[in-house]
């Protein structure tokens, strides 16, 4: 069973430091667990899909919010 959705406040930070963090914190957590990423980098549309498509993880959902963008993750079983 998946464990709760956690909230990754990564914004303020700017290219390439949101990817780089979201993937050592996917990186702790079990297969099948999803965390939301908070991102304010407009580069971040671009970044979090490629790396989730690279990494063998999932993005579930992708949405603009107020100064940013949130995009829901769920690990995949490899991890790069």
């Amino acid at each position: 069973m998946a464990e709760a959705t956690a909230i990754y406040d990564l914004k303020g930070l700017n290219c390439p430091l949101p990817v780089l963090k979201a993937k050592k914190r996917l990186a702790g957590m079990q297969p099948g667990s999803r965390l939301w990423l908070e991102t304010t980098d407009p580069l971040a549309v671009i970044d979090i899909p490629a790396f989730c498509a690279d990494s063998g993880h999932h993005l579930v959902e992708s949405s603009p919010v107020s100064g940013g963008h949130r995009f829901l993750v769920e690990r995949g079983v490899r991890s790069a």
